[in-house]
């Protein structure tokens, strides 16, 4: 009997027995022992074991915005996304999005129309306003009463004015734009003497230089005058900027582009409040002496701005080492000066005396929150540039 291969011999002229021979000899096609197996190398689905490894933030997300946020915060970066196949960190969250159920999504209320919206930002609005009426209020009554109020009743007047300036400005900071969810750190006590010092501080100051303290301290509320109403321009500041971010983070493609794009949104922030504020300490009238003029207030409006919008962003501990920071020098001063009395201690004084010979009293609070102002912006245009900063709470 004929062996079965002769059938396949090749026929220039038929298709049948070509196709026959395809037929027989696909399995000799498909058989090469000598190159062996394929070899996988790692795992056959990366993004199989990130997702695994973040399920319980992929569960809670409610877009691949907040997931992004996520992975950056564990160090995730876009170089690293290509391991994972992938172009940058925002690709992968849309498929570990897309991959993991959500039991958050499915809850997500609707977005809000848009004159809740409105009502919400008048409502934050009118209690940003609420501290610099207090504190026009008060000041009003006391130029009213001059020469017809003892000094007794001035104090209870004055006295009732602070705590209604207090009061106004934790009922501002407890929504809006300036509510910080993850809470401030422990910040109000140097928040408190900051502006003690900015109202009290530069006679202080001078009086020890010159000798003293001679007895009480003239007070200059100027400062006060132009910082309490700069709630207001601070918290729409801080809502433009948070608004341009979350835009930013849309329509980014990545960790890098986002941060080129949120870093000039810091700056146009902080160069719009600064310019209300200076504003705000012109109107508010004379009451700083010295060449700087109204620089001590400003930088101290900067810096407590720079403060609050890194607490808002989750970063307190930062804001509470700035104000810290300021605060440290503002007592130091006078501190110092008073060291250096003592016999062979006058070396300590020299700084001191060397800012107010420049700049006068003011100079020492200008230093002391311009250089804390700096070193938080420093701080903010890295900070405030990554992804996790604007996480949905």
């Amino acid at each position: 009997m004929g062996r079965p291969t002769e059938a396949t011999a090749p026929d220039a002229g038929g298709e049948g027995p070509g196709a026959v021979r395809s037929a027989v000899r696909a399995p000799e096609i498909a058989y090469r022992p000598a190159r062996g197996p394929a070899v996988r190398r790692g795992p056959a689905d990366p993004v199989k074991v990130l997702m695994h490894r973040h399920r319980d933030l992929c569960e809670r997300a409610v877009d691949p915005l907040e997931i992004a946020a996520g992975l950056e915060a564990h160090g995730l970066t876009d170089r690293a996304a290509a391991r994972y196949r992938h172009r940058d960190v925002f690709s992968l969250a849309e498929e570990l999005y897309a991959r993991v159920p959500g039991a958050g999504r499915t809850v997500r209320a609707p977005a809000p129309p848009p004159a809740p919206g409105k009502e919400a930002r008048a409502g934050w609005t009118l209690s940003a306003l609420l501290p610099g009426a207090a504190c026009l209020v008060t000041v009003g009554v006391l130029r009213a009463t001059e020469g017809v109020l003892g000094g007794e009743a001035r104090f209870a007047v004055t006295a009732a004015g602070a705590l209604l300036v207090l009061l106004g400005l934790r009922l501002a900071l407890r929504s809006g734009p300036l509510h910080a969810p993850g809470g401030t750190g422990g910040i109000t006590p140097h928040v408190c003497w900051l502006l003690g010092y900015a109202v009290y501080g530069d006679d202080l100051l001078a009086q020890v230089i010159s000798g003293g303290p001679d007895g009480n301290w003239t007070a200059a509320p100027a400062a006060l005058l132009g910082l309490a109403p700069a709630l207001a321009p601070a918290a729409w500041c801080a809502h433009l900027f948070a608004t341009q971010a979350r835009s930013r983070l849309t329509g980014s493609h990545g960790l890098s582009e986002f941060g080129a794009g949120v870093r000039p949104a810091l700056l146009g922030a902080l160069a719009l409040f600064l310019c209300a504020l200076t504003a705000l300490l012109f109107l508010a009238g004379p009451g700083h002496p010295g060449p700087g003029g109204a620089a001590g207030p400003a930088a101290l409006g900067c810096l407590l701005f720079l403060a609050r919008l890194l607490a808002v962003h989750g970063f307190p501990e930062p804001a509470a080492t700035g104000l810290a920071a300021a605060c440290a020098v503002e007592v130091a001063a006078p501190f110092l000066v008073l060291a250096g009395r003592l016999p062979g201690l006058d070396l300590l004084a020299r700084p001191v005396d060397a800012v107010v010979t420049a700049a006068g009293p003011g100079g020492v609070p200008v230093l002391a929150c311009g250089a804390a102002a700096l070193g938080l912006l420093v701080h903010a245009s890295v900070a405030l540039t990554r992804a996790s900063a604007h996480a949905p709470a």
